[in-house]
Order: C-alpha cells, then structure tokens, then sequence
C-alpha cells in the first residue's frame, strides 16, 4: 500500500514539474494565452488545499530573476497575470499576495517598443533575443522570431554533424534564433548571417552578443550595439565559430559578394512569403548553387505554407533554373514551443547539374 502511495506522490511530482516547465517556457517566449496548460491548471487547483502551485509558477515566471533583466513585454506580463487571478479567484484558498503584488508592478510599468523572449534548450541553457512587440515594425517583419526558424533550430540539433566544421550561409537571418541555436550547439567552421534591413541587422548583432558569441570585429562597430555582453572568456582568435553579420540585398548580390560569401551550406527560415520575394530567392540561390566557384554547396530551407501557390511558383521556379530540391523529414524531438498544426516544409536543394 505505502509503495503505491509513494508511486502515486512521484506521478504527482513529475505531473507538477512538466507544468511548471510548460508554463516557463510559454510565459518566456511569450505564446497566445490559449496555448497556455490553463484548463490543466485549473484542474490541479480545483484539488489543492493551497496556493502552492501558483505559487511555484510565479516564481518561475513573473518573478523569476530571467523575467527582471529580460522581460517579456508589459502588455504580455499583464494578460498572463490576468489568467492566474482568474484561476485562482476559482478557487476557495486564501488570496495570494504576490499575484496582486505583481500585476500592481506590472500595471505601473512602461510598454517598450522592444520586448525579449527567451527560448530554453535541453541542457537548461536559454537564448534570448530582443524583439520587437509588433510583428510588422520599421517596414519589415524580420525584428521577430517566425515558426519556420524554431522547426529549423530543433532540426539542425537533431543533426549537428550537418553543419559541424561546416561554414554557414544563412539568408533572412532576421534576429538570429535559428543561427544562434547552431553556433552553441551544433559547432560550425564559421557562420554568416545576412539580412537586408539596417534595423534588422542591428538588433541581429546585439543579440548574437548578448548570448555570449563573439562577433568579427572587422565587420562592425562595437560602438553600434550598446548590449551586456556575456562574460567570454575566449578571444576572438580562438573562438569557433568565426561570427560575421553582413547586409545582403537579394536583388543586388553581385558576382564579388557570392564569391566572398561562398559557403558549405545555405539555409533560410520562413522567407517564402511574396511572388516578388520569390524571384529574388530563386535568383540568389542560382548565383550561389550554379554560378558560383563552391558547386557542392547544398541549402537547406524552412518554410511555413501559408499560401500554397506562392510556394508552389518558388519549386517550379528552381525547376526551371535546373535546381533540384526533395522534401526531408523535419525534427522529431520537440524543444520549443510553437505551434505543431502548423504546416511547415523542409526543402534539401542542390545543383541538378
């Protein structure tokens, strides 16, 4: 009987810490209220004879020190606050201070133009990125992070002898998630980051150093991104891999920039989204895979389906230009959370000829 209840208790426990998790890591990256474990929560609440439980997930959330150096945005603080008083007004325990304490905090706090969102890895450790509360801003969308990048991050985890000692091209970085997770994880020769808008590009740099990677000092001015550096210990000689951030206009590149930017291998996250988009893409793609001095050169590309015939131009187009390309099995193992109903390929490209 006692071994029963001693099973029954560590079920609880782990029932407990996976909530916990859920929470922390929704809260983090900031995902839709309805995505929240609230009806789960709600249940658990209904049979506990105290606040324990919301206690536990203000701490680690709302009040955990992540969330005082880099919160999400004041407007997300404030509907995720909301949710847990509802909850807990539910139920017959005593009022929890803090929850109120906190809303109160939030309420008197300034919304940002920027916010930040931290996405945890298996090992604990978490990147975290700066981005803008709306999801078009300045004239662009790249200064938020898109579903096709987080498919791709978990992805390249998955397979890291991919892009181990490999150098790395990617294009539409926007704020970096997905070539941030490679550089700490899946150790590349060197990577490239490359977007097109000048505000896109700054906060893409402060990003890359705010996770503790080193930038090439040749190809920026330190004095151009005021962020807290993580403590490094590793000179910029010595660290692997080699950072660059350049400014790449697809339908400019010239034949000098494909030869400068000749990689191993070319990805790209969510950047499938425009027919006139497409064209540049295909384009591109076409200086790099044929035109360009590294033939073998294979790219690997994420993309969200929102409109299927604007994804269908992009493959007929790599089919005219002699392009090949073959869907290829997506991550298996989930790391982030997004949305999994959401329809998102995985193209592997290559020179045909």
């Amino acid at each position: 009987m006692s071994g029963d209840c001693g099973a029954a208790g560590a079920a609880l426990q782990r029932r407990n810490r996976d909530l916990l998790l859920s929470f922390q890591h929704s809260f983090f990256t900031m995902r839709r209220m309805d995505s929240l474990p609230l009806a789960e929560l709600e249940e658990r609440l209904k049979n506990s004879k105290d606040s324990t439980l919301l206690q536990q997930i203000l701490q680690q959330t709302v009040l955990h020190p992540l969330c005082n150096k880099y919160p999400p945005s004041v407007k997300y603080r404030r509907l995720f606050l909301a949710e847990l008083i509802k909850k807990h007004e539910m139920t017959s325990t005593e009022p929890l201070d803090d929850l109120y304490d906190a809303l109160g905090e939030v309420l008197r706090s300034e919304e940002l133009k920027m916010c930040h969102k931290n996405y945890f890895l298996l090992s604990g450790e978490n990147i975290r990125l700066g981005e803008n509360v709306a999801i078009i801003s300045e004239g662009t969308t790249g200064l938020v992070t898109w579903e096709a990048a987080l498919f791709f991050a978990e992805w390249a985890m998955e397979n890291s002898e991919v892009f181990n000692c490999r150098t790395i091209l990617e294009l539409g970085s926007g704020i970096g998630l997905t070539g941030i997770t490679i550089c700490k994880t899946c150790a590349p020769k060197q990577y490239i980051f490359s977007d097109c808008h000048p505000n896109v590009l700054q906060q893409l740099r402060k990003n890359i150093l705010s996770n503790g990677l080193l930038l090439d000092s040749e190809t920026w001015n330190p004095k151009d991104c005021e962020v807290e550096v993580e403590n490094n210990k590793v000179s910029e000689e010595n660290q692997r891999p080699k950072i660059t951030v350049v400014g790449l206009e697809w339908s400019e590149v010239t034949q000098e920039q494909v030869a400068e930017l000749q990689s191993d291998i070319i990805i790209a996250s969510d950047v499938i989204y425009d027919p006139e988009v497409v064209l540049c893409l295909v384009s591109v793609l076409e200086k790099f895979l044929i035109s360009g001095e590294k033939e073998s050169s294979v790219v690997y590309l994420a993309s969200t389906i929102r409109n299927p015939e604007t994804y269908h131009q992009f493959k007929m187009e790599l089919d005219r230009v002699g392009i090949g390309h073959q869907v290829i099995t997506g991550p298996t193992r989930k790391v982030f959370p997004y949305n999994r109903c959401t329809k998102i390929e995985l193209l592997k490209i290559h020179n045909e000829t």
